[in-house]
């Protein structure tokens, strides 16, 4: 659907005003300038902003809170634009706020374990800084060599060591917020324990956006852990491989990495990074446990044990660290292997209890040869978080009918298990119409009222999260 605007949404005024505050060289209202970021990493969503700003310092964001609320303009703060469900889509146009500015890491403060960084610090770039003082920032969204902190606190980003870690919510402390007024708030610090007032750090965490701009968080870090083993169980029977999958988390053992990758994935996979992966079996296991040295020998064995009871065809150790960071790297790849299959990659996550993984595998087999489709599924089986990935054309619009329909079904299966419709990617646009399966009206309401009391004008990402009537992928021109 294409729709053409004739007014822009920032009148000279307001961008007289804007341009004050942070100089013409970061204010582009140019066509290529609002082109490039009229799109993120989801497929076949388009949206071109009214202008992209570049603030420098949390008094400049504020000031453009201040004047946007004023002249009813959408804000929609941006990282690196890798997340894939349309969170950064200005589907509303308005502004795009970009952190290439705010791009620090302010402290690392080991005595206290924490580290104070600017949202446009880059994911790796705070994990090798913080490894370089023998420290330990857990969170490893596959997008980590590109996506921002901020980034990934909008989205809660999750990654291959949530199973044991958890998630980026897990490591936030604090943070600096901008709200929609401009009004500047700080939530939470360097604190083992804090229980004055609500959370409101954790109430940000995973907001996409749409209650207001963090400009500075302090993040957990922990010790780096002193071993770490890496395992490939491999079975000709994608069932056994979920059952082991709830065996070793029964047996109460948490790995670091407990990754799920189906046959037609692992084909993908090895004709792109070419390690060696074995193609002829339906599933494999990527299997990780780090800590003491007698602690990991100790559980990995048992490991290799259970998958070998539950009809694993081969365990292997990897020989060498970089065997086992070629099976990791191997692993993050999979969603750019897939995405060489066909024009258009469509990724989701949809998340069930451990326990219901191999019912979830078998249902979205059944699904994708309902629809005559080919659906690859690989993901966070540990955490029960699965990715059911389709590679399909954009320009096949009776194909992609059957795509949106396969996965609704997965999203409906995924609620039945007890389950939901998105583990780490979160709702955006793309899962707006699926939200109330999960939280029924009243969860809708209580969202709905938090939204308003913090952004009455609608002005914070307006257009994502809160149920629309479909799910259509639109291309939006002005």
């Amino acid at each position: 659907m294409d729709v053409e605007r004739v007014r822009p949404l920032i009148s000279n005024e307001a961008k007289k005003r804007l341009i004050q505050v942070v100089g013409a060289e970061n204010y582009d209202d140019t066509k290529t300038g609002r082109l490039v970021y009229s799109y993120d990493a989801t497929p076949q969503f388009q949206s071109l902003p009214d202008a992209v700003i570049a603030p420098r310092n949390t008094k400049e964001v504020a000031e453009i809170a201040k004047i946007c609320n004023e002249y009813r303009i959408p804000i929609v703060p941006r990282g690196s634009g890798t997340n894939l469900c349309a969170g950064t889509c200005p589907v509303e146009g308005g502004i795009v706020l970009l952190f290439n500015h705010m791009n620090r890491i302010l402290e690392i403060d080991e005595e206290n374990l924490t580290a104070t960084v600017q949202p446009g610090v880059v994911t790796l770039d705070l994990t090798k800084a913080v490894e370089e003082k023998g420290l330990f920032y857990p969170p490893d969204p596959g997008s980590m060599k590109i996506s921002t902190i901020g980034g990934n606190i909008s989205e809660n980003s999750g990654g291959l060591r949530g199973l044991k870690y958890g998630v980026t919510r897990d490591y936030v402390l604090g943070l600096e917020v901008v709200l929609a007024n401009g009004d500047v708030i700080r939530t939470g610090g360097k604190l083992a324990k804090d229980v004055a007032g609500y959370d409101l750090t954790r109430l940000f965490v995973g907001s996409e956006g749409t209650l207001g701009i963090v400009t500075e968080a302090t993040l957990k870090l922990i010790p780096m852990p002193e071993t770490k083993q890496t395992m490939l169980a491999l079975y000709q029977d994608l069932e056994a491989a979920a059952r082991s999958v709830s065996k070793i988390i029964a047996n109460k053992i948490i790995p670091v990495t407990l990754e799920f990758l189906d046959q037609p994935t692992l084909e993908v996979v090895e004709d792109f990074a070419r390690i060696g992966l074995p193609t002829d079996v339906k599933a494999v296991l990527l299997i990780e446990q780090d800590g003491p040295k007698e602690v990991v020998e100790r559980d990995m064995k048992k490991m290799a044990d259970i998958c070998r009871a539950e009809q694993a065809v081969s365990v292997q150790l990897a020989r060498s660290e970089e065997e086992a960071e070629a099976l990791r790297t191997a692993r993050r790849t999979a969603l750019s292997a897939l995405a060489r299959l066909k024009p258009t990659t469509i990724l989701e996550d949809a998340t069930v209890p451990r326990s219901e993984i191999a019912k979830m595998v078998k249902a979205i087999n059944e699904i994708a040869e309902k629809y005559q489709l080919k659906i690859c599924t690989f993901g966070h089986a540990g955490d029960g978080n699965l990715h059911p990935t389709c590679p399909t054309d954009a320009r096949n619009r009776e194909e992609m009918e059957r795509v949106e329909r396969a996965f609704e079904e997965i999203f409906a299966k995924a609620i039945e298990l007890g389950g939901t419709i998105t583990g780490e990617h979160g709702v955006g646009v793309m899962k707006a119409p699926y939200l109330e399966w999960k939280l029924g009206p009243a969860g809708i309401a209580a969202m709905k009222a938090v939204k308003q009391a913090l952004d009455p004008n609608n002005i914070m990402n307006p257009g994502k999260v809160f149920a629309k009537s479909t799910r259509k992928r639109v291309v939006v021109t002005r």
